[in-house]
């Protein structure tokens, strides 16, 4: 009997070991530390999915080339909370986006804010929560 507790037990502190690491979630090492700004940004595509909802866009480079980006975002079901909805972007909308963008020089990064065409912002969860509206957030503003 003692041995079959025993045996439990260290099967039990052994799966949490093991578990552990993936009860871990990735960090934003991967990307800078300020927040760029695409002006303008041409929507090509909004994937409202699991674990992250992509964001893809065309946006120029500094020598004039259009530039396909992927931007990360919360899942769909954090960004519903605070506005979002899977047809809150549309391939073709023309916006301003903002975000942390890749340290190693890809065409990626995780979203800060978009600006939208009628001046309304759609931002990220890792902003905070507000009252489940557009906001007006100023990152910058004192």
């Amino acid at each position: 009997m003692k041995n079959k507790l025993f045996l439990v037990c260290v099967a039990c502190v052994g799966a949490l070991a093991l578990c552990g690491p993936l009860l871990a979630h990735h960090g934003n090492a991967a990307y800078a530390d300020n927040v760029s700004m695409f002006k303008p940004a041409t929507i090509t595509k909004f994937a409202w999915a699991n674990p992250h909802a992509l964001i893809y866009f065309d946006a120029k480079d500094a020598k004039g080339k259009s530039v396909n980006w992927v931007c990360e975002t919360a899942a769909p079901q954090a960004l519903r909370l605070i506005g979002w909805s899977k047809s809150s972007l549309n391939p073709g909308d023309v916006v301003t986006v903002y975000m942390y963008a890749a340290k190693n020089g890809n065409p990626a990064g995780r979203l800060n804010k978009i600006l939208l065409a009628d001046g309304s912002e759609l931002h990220d969860t890792q902003l905070g929560g507000d009252a489940g509206t557009k906001t007006r957030y100023e990152p910058d503003a004192k």
